[in-house]
């Protein structure tokens, strides 16, 4: 008996490897992919801007990049006694000003030089809901816990999406043209905006990105969000609020990524760097028993034979480790 709607997803062309450097940017879930990546040591710049949901904002942090724009003082506004910029995440406010500017700078030079020489574009889109300031309709990418008269919630049309999306990808492909992108949408439901509104909002970002995936040779699509909603399809797959993906659905998630969009080499090395991450993090019950010396020697020879395979990773941590350094 099947008790899963099962998805045909087409392994990736050309496939993720170690060789490559991957760029993620977009909402919570990004940094899932992010943070899964960077655990077995795949080279990954996360959200230069912090997290963001709507494609308008995404599109504005990306030609950020690209331009390599330079934030000033004037940037920032002053709220509940910290700095803060409408363009970035809250882990970037703070209430030194100018460490606040410097700070979003050194965060966009890294993005400008990182975004040049990249191989993977990954941008994950939460929702087609835009907040702009009521004075002037500029968007926001973060609303810093400002009254909610400070804003105008506007639901982006495809129309307004594509084309924000398009003119970015264009622009992309100029500024690094051997740069291929991943589109996913962000399983995580937001139910702040009700149940239809938010499959409105998922609707329009799915039918947009497919118009790009159909365009552009370079521009492919991972469904995550088909993943949890239409193969999982169970609130026990979700968190206690019923609106993010719990462990178990997103390592389901993860798992079919790798699946998909890294070769049989790329997964089995993944393994491997897994498993001595995971030795890594262990915890001895009794640190200076022989036993547990004989564990730091094998995983560290593991570390060393792997560091001298794969010269371009860096297994520094690992190696001091288990050397109790």
């Amino acid at each position: 008996m099947q008790f899963f709607t099962n998805i045909n997803i087409k392994p990736l062309q050309p496939s993720i490897t170690y060789h490559d450097k991957l760029l993620l940017i977009g909402s919570c879930f990004t940094e899932h992919i992010g943070n899964y990546l960077e655990d077995v040591k795949f080279r990954t710049l996360q959200n230069p801007h912090g997290i963001l949901f709507d494609p308008i904002s995404v599109c504005n942090s990306l030609t950020s990049y690209i331009e390599n724009k330079q934030y000033k003082s004037d940037d920032l506004f002053y709220l509940n006694e910290a700095w803060h910029s409408w363009q970035h995440h809250s882990r970037f406010s703070g209430i030194d000003k100018e460490q606040v500017v410097a700070n979003i700078n050194e965060s966009q030079n890294r993005a400008h030089d990182f975004l040049k020489k990249a191989d993977w574009l990954f941008i994950t889109l939460g929702s087609s809901f835009v907040y702009k300031l009521a004075d002037n309709i500029q968007p926001v990418a973060n609303c810093h816990k400002a009254p909610a008269q400070t804003f105008v919630k506007h639901l982006s049309t495809i129309e307004e999406t594509t084309l924000a999306l398009e003119s970015s990808i264009n622009q992309l492909f100029k500024f690094n043209p051997t740069i291929k992108v991943m589109f996913t949408i962000s399983p995580v439901r937001h139910l702040r905006d009700g149940v239809v509104d938010n499959n409105r909002s998922k609707a329009r970002l799915i039918e947009a990105v497919h118009h790009l995936v159909d365009k552009f040779e370079n521009v492919h699509y991972f469904p995550a969000y088909e993943l949890v909603i239409d193969v999982l399809r169970d609130y026990r797959f979700f968190d206690i609020d019923l609106a993010h993906p719990n462990y178990s659905a997103t390592q389901f998630v993860l798992e079919k990524f790798a699946e998909s969009s890294c070769d049989e080499e790329t997964r089995t090395l993944m393994d491997e760097i897994r498993k001595l991450v995971i030795a890594r993090n262990h915890k001895p019950f009794n640190p200076t028993s022989q036993q547990h010396q004989q564990f730091l020697s094998t995983q560290l020879q593991k570390a060393l034979k792997l560091q001298q395979q794969y010269p371009y990773l860096n297994f520094e941590k690992e190696i001091n480790f288990f050397k109790g350094k």
